[in-house]
C-alpha cells in the first residue's frame, strides 16, 4: 500500500477506536472510499488488510498506555505486591482479596462476558453488518446513548464498588460493540455510568478493559490468519507508519475523550452520529460490506 493510505488508515483507526463513534463503521468506511476512488489497496476482509489492522489495533494499545501509565503503573505494582502478600500467607487465602486483584478478576470477567455475547449472537451481527438500514439504527442508538450519559446526576461509585454483576453488564455491553455503529468505549462508559460508577473510574474501567480485549480479539485473528497460505507479505516500513500513526493519533484522542467525560460533553459527539446515521440511512453513504 502507498505510505499516504497506511497514514489515512493509522489516523481513522487512532482516532475511531477512541472517540465514542465506532471505529469499526468508519475503518471500513474509509476503506470502501478508498476502494471507489481507485486506490490500489486489499478488500476490507482480505488476509493482508486484516494483517494491518492487527498492527495498527496494536498501536491503539500502546496509547491505552500512554495516557493511563501511572494507573496501569500502580495497578501493575499492586497487583504483584497482593500476589506476593497472598502467597507469605498460611493458607487458606483469606476471603477478602487485595483490591487491585480483585479489580483484575473483575476485568477479566467482563473479558468473558464479551465472549459469551460475540460467540452466542456472531451470526445476528454479520447480518447486521450486511444491512446498511441496520448500521443507521446502530449509529443512531449510540448517540442516544451518550446523550443519556451526559444528562445522568453525579455518580458516586468508585472502583471499590464494583461487584461481579457490575462487571458482567459492562462486559456484556461489549460484546454490543462488536457490531458497526456501535462504539466500544461509548457503550461501556455508559455502562459503567448507569451502574453509579463515577465518571473518572467509569473512563479507567473502560480503557483497562480494552487492554486484554483487543490483545484477545488480536491473538483470535492471528490464529485464523495461520491457516491462510497466501497472506502477502506488508513492508516493515508500512507497519511501523501505521503504529506509530495510528499510537499518536490515538492518544490525542484518548486524551481528548477523558476531558470530555470529565466535564459531561460526550453529547457533541451524538449530532456527529445521529447526521452519519442520517447519511447512511438515505444511501448517501454507501457501505459496501
Amino acid at each position: 500500500m502507498a505510505l499516504y493510505i497506511v497514514v489515512l488508515l493509522g489516523v481513522v483507526q487512532g482516532a475511531f477506536m477512541f472517540l465514542p463513534v465506532s471505529s469499526t463503521a468508519h475503518l471500513v468506511l474509509t476503506q470502501h472510499w478508498l476502494i471507489g476512488q481507485g486506490a490500489d489497496i486489499p478488500p476490507p476482509d482480505s488476509a493482508e488488510m486484516i494483517l494491518f489492522d492487527l498492527v495498527v489495533h496494536v498501536g491503539t494499545l500502546v496509547s491505552i498506555v500512554i495516557v493511563f501509565r501511572r494507573s496501569l503503573w500502580r495497578f501493575t505494582g499492586e497487583v504483584l505486591a497482593g500476589t506476593r502478600d497472598l502467597a507469605a500467607r498460611p493458607w487458606p487465602v483469606p476471603f477478602t482479596l487485595p483490591r487491585a486483584i480483585r479489580l483484575g478478576l473483575l476485568i477479566a470477567l467482563s473479558v468473558v462476558a464479551t465472549g459469551v455475547i460475540g460467540i452466542v449472537f456472531k451470526l445476528w451481527f454479520e447480518v447486521v453488518f450486511a444491512r446498511p438500514g441496520m448500521v443507521a439504527v446502530t449509529l443512531a442508538v449510540t448517540g442516544i446513548l451518550l446523550w443519556i450519559s451526559d444528562r445522568l446526576p453525579r455518580r458516586r461509585r468508585g472502583l471499590r464498588d464494583i461487584r461481579p454483576s457490575t462487571a458482567l453488564w459492562i462486559g456484556a455491553a461489549q460484546g454490543l460493540a462488536l457490531m458497526p455503529g456501535i462504539s466500544r468505549s461509548g457503550i461501556t462508559i455508559v455502562a459503567a455510568l448507569l451502574c453509579g460508577l463515577k465518571r473518572r473510574w467509569a473512563a479507567e474501567y473502560s480503557f483497562f478493559l480494552a487492554i486484554p480485549t483487543i490483545l484477545a480479539a488480536t491473538t483470535v485473528q492471528a490464529l485464523e490468519l495461520r491457516g491462510v497460505d497466501d497472506v502477502p507479505r506488508i513492508g516493515m516500513l508500512e507497519m511501523g507508519v501505521g503504529l506509530v500513526v495510528a499510537a499518536a493519533v490515538g492518544t490525542v484522542a484518548l486524551y481528548l475523550v477523558v476531558r470530555l467525560l470529565r466535564r459531561a460533553c460526550l453529547r457533541i459527539f451524538s449530532w456527529y452520529l445521529w447526521f452519519l446515521a442520517g447519511m447512511v440511512a438515505l444511501g448517501w453513504i454507501p457501505l459496501g460490506y
